[in-house]
């Protein structure tokens, strides 16, 4: 029994989730099907990365995750399967996979891309504005079949990426900036637990600036503080991340994506 993902902008309102569903089940009855997000801003590719980067890794081997955050359904953009380490992606080749392409470098994972042009695979008839439910679902389900992802269609080696923000080191700590906000309200930058390494052994001597206010100290947990407060701490994905304790930081601060987060420390790291 295999898992496959399904990560949309969609929302859950008009049933194209429920039919994609249907059209997987429909291939491949025993599929397990996990809806990994309905509720990525639309067209927002690089939120799509981040939650595709993030969320992967925790999936079982040899999971499929079919990602529909298609802005440029039914133009040239290639469709595109690959093998990235021990997952399989299904879906447009527009910069979902950036990020865990980088983590793939970076771990020496192997990686492998097909562009999907083996109509046999796909639905007998196909919508322009509709691939997540006519190519990539029923992709996704030949694949739980145990299709190899060679058959599916012609191989290449230049799949595109996305610029994802990179922190940059200063003499006194990280500038990095926001790159997610949570359902919660709950800031994400892009400055990780392996940036500040051994400074997280003072967690005290740390302070975080964004839009003007400075957060001295750091907590492991929201109970360490007041109800309100403003807080900085090392997020579950591994990221630092600016929280107000039983609140909304993004209303707190009026913050967006891409402003300034500068970290700074005051011991040698």
């Amino acid at each position: 029994m295999t898992v496959i993902s399904l990560m949309t902008d969609f929302g859950i309102k008009d049933g194209t989730v429920g039919v994609m569903k249907g059209v997987i089940w429909g291939i491949c009855p025993t599929a397990q099907i996990s809806d990994l997000s309905h509720m990525i801003q639309a067209q927002n590719i690089r939120e799509a990365a981040y939650i595709f980067e993030q969320s992967v890794p925790y999936f079982p081997k040899g999971s499929i995750h079919a990602v529909m955050v298609d802005p440029g359904v039914g133009t040239k953009r290639r469709p595109m399967a690959a093998r990235i380490g021990d997952w399989y992606y299904v879906g447009p080749d527009n910069g979902t996979i950036s990020g865990l392409l980088d983590r793939a470098e970076l771990s020496g994972w192997k990686t492998q891309f097909v562009e999907l042009n083996r109509i046999r695979y796909w639905l007998p008839v196909i919508s322009f504005v509709f691939h997540g439910r006519d190519i990539f679902s029923p992709i996704a389900a030949h694949l739980a079949n145990g299709v190899p992802i060679g058959d599916l269609g012609t191989p290449f080696n230049d799949p595109v990426r996305v610029d994802l923000p990179k922190p940059f080191r200063t003499e006194t700590g990280w500038r990095g900036e926001v790159i997610y906000i949570d359902h919660f309200g709950n800031i994400s930058s892009n400055i990780r637990v392996e940036h500040l390494d051994t400074a997280l052994e003072h967690k005290e001597s740390i302070t975080v600036k964004l839009l003007g206010v400075e957060i001295k100290g750091m907590v492991n947990t929201f109970g360490e503080r007041p109800a309100g407060e403003l807080i900085a701490l090392m997020g579950s994905m591994g990221a630092l991340d600016i929280s107000v304790v039983n609140g909304s930081a993004e209303h707190a601060l009026g913050v967006k994506l891409g402003d300034e987060i500068l970290v700074t420390f005051k011991v040698a790291q």
